[in-house]
């Protein structure tokens, strides 16, 4: 014989649904802001937060370019690190060797995405290549961009570059959980064309830069080997308007401001970060391992 639950008075069976509807909002509350702890041990909240932190270093990893005594492989790997607990959710690198890139992005774990450029050289006889670090197995000398999210549309920006000698360049991709562009530039020093010393690339590689991005949904920099526009620049002419004009740099204090901390052993400012979204924060981090001066800058991609 079975026995029948005994009926709840209605009082009763109200309040027990009210606990069960009050229980299942704090669960759904707790399960919103649940943390996710990445490979790094960075926590992060699963919530809607649509700021995005970018971050720039010369990481000085190619040895035979003065690099030599700036600091192992493991403690530059360590720098970047410390760029993703401090909240970056893109690294873009220059001098960095392939080897080295691939293995910053293993630490950092499986969910993070690394697109590598190659330096290149071309000599008088028109014959070229790419330029390996010193040291076995570290791989070619290049630029890189690592991301937390997904990166598409990976390219290499067309630019004037040297007829003869070291030639960098500018590669871009886009970040689309923020749909947002970024751009990694490394620009040519004055006198890198062996063939004609007295050229200037830096203007026509700039503007390329700028013509490569869209509209204000877009990070871009990298190390420009150039001072901010001045009366103290020579070189000041290089800069096209837009820089400073239709974007905004990360120290950039006002829009008529055309400083910035220094980013260089020779205190000068030589990397920089352009947006054209709102920005948040802007920090310029020392890391002991290069002689740049990392850049980050957080911003409103909402």
């Amino acid at each position: 014989m079975s026995l029948a639950a005994p009926s709840l008075p209605p009082g009763l069976r109200r309040r027990r649904r009210l606990i069960v509807l009050t229980s299942v909002l704090a669960l759904s509350a707790v399960l919103a802001a649940v943390l996710v702890r990445t490979a790094t041990g960075t926590t992060r909240f699963l919530a809607a937060d649509r700021t995005l932190t970018v971050a720039t270093w010369n990481m000085c990893g190619v040895e035979q370019w003065g690099c030599a005594d700036t600091g192992s492989a493991s403690a530059k790997r360590l720098a970047v690190e410390r760029f993703v607990d401090a909240g970056a959710d893109v690294v873009l690198l220059q001098e960095a060797c392939a080897t080295h890139a691939e293995s910053v992005r293993e630490v950092l774990g499986g969910s993070w995405r690394l697109s590598f450029r190659p330096y290149t050289w071309r000599d008088s006889g028109g014959r070229g290549g790419t330029i390996d670090c010193t040291g076995r197995g570290r791989g070619t000398a290049g630029l890189a961009v690592l991301s937390a999210h997904p990166l598409s549309s990976v390219r290499s920006v067309p630019t004037r570059q040297p007829e003869v000698g070291l030639r960098r360049g500018v590669l871009c991709a886009t970040v689309a959980a923020f749909d947002v562009r970024v751009c990694n530039a490394h620009l040519s020093l004055p006198g890198s064309d062996r063939a004609h010393p007295d050229r200037e690339y830096r203007d026509d590689q700039l503007k390329a830069l700028v013509a490569a991005v869209p509209g204000r949904r877009t990070v871009f920099g990298g190390d420009f080997n150039l001072k901010p526009p001045g009366a103290r620049n020579r070189s000041g002419w290089v800069w096209p308007s837009a820089a400073y004009g239709a974007f905004r740099e990360c120290d950039q204090a006002a829009g008529a401001d055309r400083s910035g901390r220094p980013t260089h052993v020779s205190g000068h400012k030589l990397d920089y970060l352009f947006t054209g979204l709102p920005r948040s924060s802007c920090t310029v981090r020392d890391t002991g391992v290069s002689d740049h001066r990392a850049l980050l800058m957080r911003v409103e991609a909402g």
